[in-house]
């Protein structure tokens, strides 16, 4: 029985994809029998042709090539299906009895993958869990967040600067249960998937993780970050449309979640935060004529 199935979503990030192929294949253990489904979303960059000389076993461009206890598997999307629907065809094929969603600009750090199912293994209170991301530099990338009840998107719009950071998402100090964890990396097991599904593809991208991780925690089960275990995290291999898209994509995200979950009158306060808070950024994109704020935040003024 395949005990781990690692999803990865790929668009146009054939080196990245190489890199953190390449992570997971010179650790791999032996003992845990592993299948990585790799989504390509329609890539141009020569990510396919690469994927299949994998596969096909005639790559010259990988070090080593997968064991016995690890296979390489490609869906080939025609076009950009986005994150949250690549993923959920990735989860659909998976036969690990556990599952993990990794970024294509990640890399593995030695121990990180055993590490992770271990704790999974030892703590049966544990239903998900996931790695301490690091930047390129090694410096600690905050993966963990709080669920965005108002107060919390109150601090996330305007004090972002100031205290946003450490209240709306972190990497804490030490191991713990955690609200939510970034979807760049997490562990989960397969019956968490069967009972609760997979990402809502009504979300294209961003938010999406932390509308499941929600779903996953109202039907009781409990979410771990171990911060011995370690992958860095490049971070927008996929992303080429600038810092625009994801915030638009933001607040798309986080009005859907208030719509699915959330009451009529605090859907409707967080509309007020998310006007005022595009009312004034664009304002100030007026004042100092800087075209992205007045592009972005006027675009952002229209989402309802």
């Amino acid at each position: 029985m395949v005990r781990l199935s690692i999803i990865i979503v790929s668009w146009n990030t054939k080196e990245l994809l190489k890199q953190c192929l390449e992570s997971i294949i010179h650790n791999a253990n032996p003992k845990i029998l592993t299948e990585v489904v790799v989504v390509d979303n329609g890539s141009r960059d020569g990510s396919i042709g690469m994927m299949k000389r994998l596969i096909d076993g005639n790559s010259r461009e990988f070090a080593k090539i997968c064991d016995d206890s690890c296979e390489i598997k490609l869906i080939e999307n025609k076009e950009n299906l986005g994150f949250t629907k690549a993923n959920n065809q990735g989860i659909k094929i998976a036969k690990g009895e556990y599952i993990m969603l990794l970024n294509s600009d990640t890399i593995v750090k030695p121990g990180a993958i055993e590490r992770l199912l271990t704790e999974l293994s030892d703590r049966k209170e544990i239903s998900i869990i996931g790695p301490r991301l690091l930047n390129a530099d090694g410096t600690p990338q905050p993966n963990c967040g709080k669920f965005p009840s108002l107060p919390v998107v109150a601090v996330m719009l305007f004090l972002e600067h100031f205290c946003g950071g450490k209240y709306v998402r972190c990497s804490p100090a030490k191991s713990c249960f955690v609200d939510w964890l970034m979807g760049a990396a997490f562990v989960a097991r397969k019956e968490v998937f069967d009972k609760i599904g997979g990402l809502d593809e009504n979300i294209f991208m961003y938010m999406e993780e932390v509308e499941w991780f929600y779903r996953a925690s109202m039907a009781g089960f409990k979410t771990y970050f171990l911060k011995e275990a370690e992958i860095v995290h490049l971070g927008r291999g996929s992303s080429k449309s600038g810092k625009t898209e994801p915030i638009l994509n933001i607040y798309r995200g986080i009005i859907y979640f208030y719509k699915r979950h959330k009451s009529k009158s605090e859907l409707v306060i967080l509309r007020m935060l998310l006007r005022l808070k595009a009312f004034a950024t664009l304002s100030l994109g007026y004042l100092k004529n800087d075209s992205y704020l007045k592009e972005t935040y006027g675009q952002a003024l229209k989402i309802h």
